[in-house]
């Protein structure tokens, strides 16, 4: 039996270090709110994907607002997003049942593929996972903030062995659903480790470069000369 697709966009962030007033997933890129192209993306590449939403609560309202202004009309469920990643996901994992793939996607990550999106879920459907991941590029060395100086620690890491791990990643929803009744760790940066550390296996896909996340005013600026190359 063909499982359904849910694919959660967590955009509950606040977005401080882009250094508005406006949540960064709500900045507009390329005329359009970044959301709205993370969404577009996702749905270019499956267009019978579920949407969940995950939004702060202070903008579940403008969000609405929004998509009824701009005639953005794309069916999706609204949930209120936590006080952390794992609290959001969590939250949206709640519209999910057991027997499905579901993939989670940050908001803020509109330059994803189509491509790279049905790899993915091809690749969940088979084996359970599917998380995208680029090879380091830079030197990497262990470094401690002591006030306003850097100070080197003692080791340099193997670039070669060093991944940048993106989204969205994918999984059988039985999967995510197990991983999530965890207790929270502060070690939960992604969907991917809080299903590491229920110690179930993940399957891992070559990212692309250009899946940025857009998280400061630089990559902002960066993402608007991307999709100006793009055409």
């Amino acid at each position: 039996m063909e499982r359904k697709i849910y694919v959660i966009i967590v955009a509950g962030g606040s977005g401080s270090r882009m250094g508005t007033s406006l949540p960064k997933q709500f900045l507009e890129l390329g005329g359009k709110p970044i959301l709205r192209l993370s969404i577009e993306v996702i749905l270019e590449a499956c267009p019978q994907a579920r949407i969940i939403t995950v939004l702060p609560d202070g903008h579940i309202r403008y969000w609405e607002d929004y998509c009824l202004k701009a005639n953005f009309h794309v069916p999706q469920m609204i949930v209120q997003g936590g006080i952390t990643r794992f609290h959001s996901v969590k939250n949206a994992l709640a519209k999910v049942p057991e027997g499905a793939l579901v993939a989670v996607h940050d908001a803020v990550r509109p330059l994803v593929s189509p491509e790279l999106v049905r790899t993915l879920i091809s690749r969940a459907a088979e084996s359970g996972s599917a998380v995208p991941a680029v090879p380091a590029v830079d030197t990497l060395r262990v470094l401690e903030k002591k006030g306003e100086t850097l100070v080197a620690g003692d080791s340099v890491l193997d670039r070669s062995k060093i991944y940048a791990i993106q989204t969205p990643q994918v999984f059988w929803s039985e999967t995510l659903l197990d991983a999530y009744r965890q207790a929270f760790d502060t070690a939960f940066t992604d969907d991917a480790s809080v299903v590491a550390k229920k110690g179930m296996p993940l399957s891992y896909v070559q990212g692309e470069r250009y899946n940025l996340k857009i998280t400061t005013p630089e990559d902002l600026a960066l993402a608007e000369a991307i999709l100006l190359r793009r055409g």
